[in-house]
Order: structure tokens, then sequence, then C-alpha cells
């Protein structure tokens, strides 16, 4: 990778850890992750869409899903998938356990996600973030809970149980503040114990950005006015800057002392989505607007390439702050509203991982049947 050196100042000047938003079985079997991991990224995520790339893109997984299916006669597709995920998941928690182990549990987190179906039944994603969690058993494991209405108390419970969690999904910043207080009560009830060691719990709270620039151009673009316009591609940096705000309120004042005092870390905004949907836009904008101490940004590899290329290391993410307040005022006198584009991209996002998730099992699905 070009330019190695900016990945790692982004950690050690600014306080941001780079995370890699991919993972795919040759990454592992080549050692390509570790090279990826000594570049200076700290971390890893992923999600529905990665493994469906990863899975139906290549002939890596063939033996292992051949071998599923000899083993006492074929069994749920949906089990097998877990199976190809959960190698995947524990080749990179051991690549990035050096990670973990140096940065005394700041970083080297692997993140999966539960099964996208469930991201509104409380129960069901309760059940099965601890579910992953168990059968996954490693220190460095964050498993991802969507940030919707009924994500809210499985986080709450996850926390309280001492389980690492990264909280996806988050377009709005109302929602954010509800992320944050599941966070604090989770926290708060695991305190109660006074044996707990609130150190060992680690959280992120993954905000998207890019796609809230598509959305809110788009219906810039339909206004059509001078004003409205004027503020494209301004939408998504703005509320990154104002959620860094609640950030740094939440994790201050008595209440968060209290709980530090226990040795509690603070939940890190984490910026995904991070790669320009737009040509026009400079192609580390979403990085390089957004960085800033106790951040965490996840990139796709064309994203972490650019950055290391000709990225700006620089501390932004609470530079211009009255600016993007002004922008955000600005927003719903053109005529955007926000809430209504929070919650268009909630169900967005929900329905492209469920749709990742249900064409990767249709092809698995029609890979057993040739191997029958």
């Amino acid at each position: 990778m070009a330019q190695n050196r900016r990945i790692a100042d982004l950690y050690a000047e600014h306080g941001q850890s780079a995370w890699l938003d991919n993972l795919k079985r040759g990454y592992i079997t080549s050692g390509q992750l570790v090279s990826i991991r000594d570049s200076g990224v700290r971390g890893l995520t992923s999600n529905p869409s990665i493994f469906q790339k990863a899975i139906s893109g290549s002939d890596d997984y063939d033996e292992q899903f051949s071998s599923l299916r000899g083993v006492d006669g074929p069994g749920s597709i949906v089990d097998d998938y877990w199976s190809l995920v959960i190698r995947d998941i524990h080749g990179a928690c051991d690549a990035f356990s050096k990670v973990y182990d140096q940065s005394e549990g700041i970083d080297g987190y692997v993140s999966v996600e539960v099964d996208p179906g469930l991201a509104h039944d409380s129960a069901g994603t309760e059940s099965a973030a601890r579910g992953l969690h168990e059968r996954i058993d490693r220190r460095n494991l964050m498993v991802k809970i969507p940030g919707t209405e009924e994500g809210l108390a499985p986080i709450e419970q996850m926390i309280a149980e001492g389980r690492n969690i990264n909280v996806t999904l988050i377009f709005g910043l109302d929602r954010y503040s509800s992320v944050i207080e599941a966070y604090l009560r989770g926290l708060e009830r695991l305190a109660e114990d006074r044996a707990a060691d609130l150190s060992r719990v680690a959280s992120v709270a993954s905000f998207f950005i890019s796609r809230v620039d598509s959305e809110v151009d788009r219906r810039l673009e339909a206004i059509g006015s001078d004003e409205a316009l004027a503020l494209r591609g301004k939408a998504a940096v703005a509320q990154g800057k104002l959620a860094y705000q609640l950030f740094l309120e939440a994790f201050s004042g008595p209440r968060w002392e209290a709980l530090a005092a226990r040795g509690a870390r603070v939940q890190r905004p984490l910026w995904a989505s991070t790669s320009t949907k737009n040509d026009a836009y400079p192609d580390t904008l979403y990085v390089d607007e957004l960085i800033g101490p106790h951040t965490v940004n996840t990139l796709p590899d064309s994203t972490l390439e650019a950055f290391a290329d000709h990225g700006t290391l620089a501390r932004r993410v609470d530079a211009d702050v009255d600016e993007a307040r002004a922008v955000w005022s600005a927003l719903p006198e053109v005529g955007v509203d926000m809430d209504d584009v929070g919650a268009q991209l909630e169900r967005e996002g929900v329905s492209s991982f469920q749709k990742s998730f249900d064409e990767l099992l249709t092809a698995l699905q029609a890979k057993a049947d040739e191997l029958a």
C-alpha cells in the first residue's frame, strides 16, 4: 500500500483509528490481511453485503462448503453460511489480536453483524448477538447490532453483560443520542456488580456518512433553488461534526466520570460509508473532514488506498462547527426534512443488507443443489 505512514499517522498524530471495511477468505490465507494490519490499519468491519460479494465472487469457500454439505448429510444453508463466515471472522480476529494486545483493548476489533432480518426484532437480536459472542469466542470480537428503535434494548443488554458491540446503521442525530444512552445505561447496570471490569467492554457507534449526502443531494436537486443547490455535498460532514459534539457532551460530566472511574471506555463514533458516491467530490472527503481523537473510520479498500496516497492529515472533526450548524439549520429552511432522510436511509440500509443476505443464501442453495 502506497504511503503506508499516512495510515499509521492517522492514529499516532490525531487519535483516529483506521479500520478496513472488507473481509474475504483470500485476505486471510494469503497473508494480505496481516500486511494491511501492519500498514497501520487497526481493526476490521464486515456486513452481509461484504460476505455476499466475498463468497459469491470466488471459489475460496468451495472446499469448506463442500465439506459442510457432506458432514452428516446436508444441513441448513443458513447454518452453512454462518460456518463460512465464522471461519473468516476467526481468522481476522487472530490477525488483529496483536493490535488488541498492543493497544490494551482500544483497537484490534473485528465486527460481524447479526442476521439482518432481525433488525426490528428485539428479542431475536438479543439472542443472536449473545449466540455469536459465545460461538465465535474471541475477546476482540464486536457483534454488530442495527441502531433501529428495536435494537436499542438489545444494545443496552449486551453492554450490561459485558459484551463488545458495534452499533450499525445510524443515520440521524436523535437516534445517535438514543444509542449513547443505551450504552451508558448498559454500563451502569454492569457497574452494579462491584467486581465487574468495565475496561473490558468496548463499543463503537457507526454513523453512516456518504449515503446521507447521496439522499440529501437528490432532494436538493429536486428542489432546485439556488439556496438548495448551494447545500449539496455539505449535509453528511455537517451531521458528522454535530454527532461528534454530541459525543463530547455525553462523555463528560458527573454521570460519565463515575463510570470512567470504574475503568469504562467511551463509545467511539465510527464513520462508516466513507467512500464518496459522487465523482464530483474528492475521493477522501469523508475521511479528511472527520479526523479527530477517539474516533474510528472504517474504509473500503479503494478509499483506504486513496487516503494512504493523497489524504490530508489534519484534525477537522471539531473545526468549523458553527458552519456545520448553519448548514444543519439551512436544510429544513430549503425543504429537506432530515428526520425523514434518516428514517428512509435506515429502511434502505436494513433492506440492502437483507437483500445481500437472501441473495447469498440463494446462491449457496444453488451450489448445494449442484453438489447433491
